[in-house]
């Protein structure tokens, strides 16, 4: 009897033994899983709209290769004139690079210098329009979507330097002269204006805090020139295909 009852507590003891150790591995297998946060939510949900966005453009450029496939073979089939093809091509990559004028609706940015009693002396720098003021409007309107930009009918390309010249500002290494400053922009209009007036934007703290004379106007006209300089590549070469 004895024999039969130290058997039991033998396996009831190796039956909680094993009971425990299954339960310590089985809680080192459970991964640790992070609480969702409102702000990991947004960030997920930004990646996921970039994520979508680079699905889109990879779509419109599939569709836009296949268009070109098309007309290529539809020039073997109706013999259409190949200088044709190439000629909108041109045109198009002439838009695109600002080598063309265009006209649209957009706003129209004038800046002036704080020309009121007392400033000038005080706090000089921040009395005038200088060239980082100018490069983070222009930045504001690009992020805004703008299509074209010109600053004193000076077209504003991505190879633009804007830099202060004494008195005067220059970009494309041309003199602009001093203020005011007429920044020229075609885009959504709504969407240009909020990039200049609203709240917690640069052009908002120029007005705001240093005085400066911001104006905006609405226009459903304006042109904007085509630039009229030189493209000079000292370090960046075409990228041959295959390498």
């Amino acid at each position: 009897m004895d024999d039969i009852i130290k058997t039991k507590f033998a396996i009831l003891f190796s039956s909680i033994v094993l009971g425990i150790f299954i339960s310590v591995q089985f809680k080192h297998n459970i991964p640790a899983i992070p609480l969702a946060t409102l702000r990991s939510i947004q960030e997920t949900r930004k990646e996921i709209d970039a994520i979508i966005d680079e699905r889109n453009d990879l779509e419109e450029l599939i569709v836009e290769k296949e268009r070109k496939i098309e007309e290529f073979e539809n020039i073997i089939h109706e013999d259409r004139d190949i200088i044709d093809i190439l000629g909108d091509d041109l045109e198009k990559n002439k838009l695109i690079s600002g080598l063309k004028d265009v006209q649209g609706s957009g706003i129209v940015v004038t800046l002036y210098d704080n020309m009121a009693e007392g400033a000038l002396g005080e706090e000089y720098d921040l009395d005038v329009v200088h060239d980082v003021d100018i490069l983070r409007i222009i930045n504001d309107l690009r992020g805004a979507g703008a299509e074209a930009i010109s600053i004193n009918d000076e077209r504003i390309l991505s190879i633009t330097e804007i830099k202060c010249g004494g008195p005067i500002i220059r970009a494309n290494g041309k003199s602009l002269g001093g203020a005011p400053f007429y920044i020229r922009a075609i885009g959504d209009q709504k969407l240009l204006s909020a990039a200049i007036n609203a709240p917690n934007t640069y052009s908002y703290a120029l007005k705001t805090i240093d005085q400066i004379n911001v104006e905006t106007t609405i226009e459903d006209d304006i042109e904007i020139p085509a630039y009229r300089g030189r493209f000079n590549f000292r370090y960046a070469k075409p990228l041959k295909e295959g390498d």
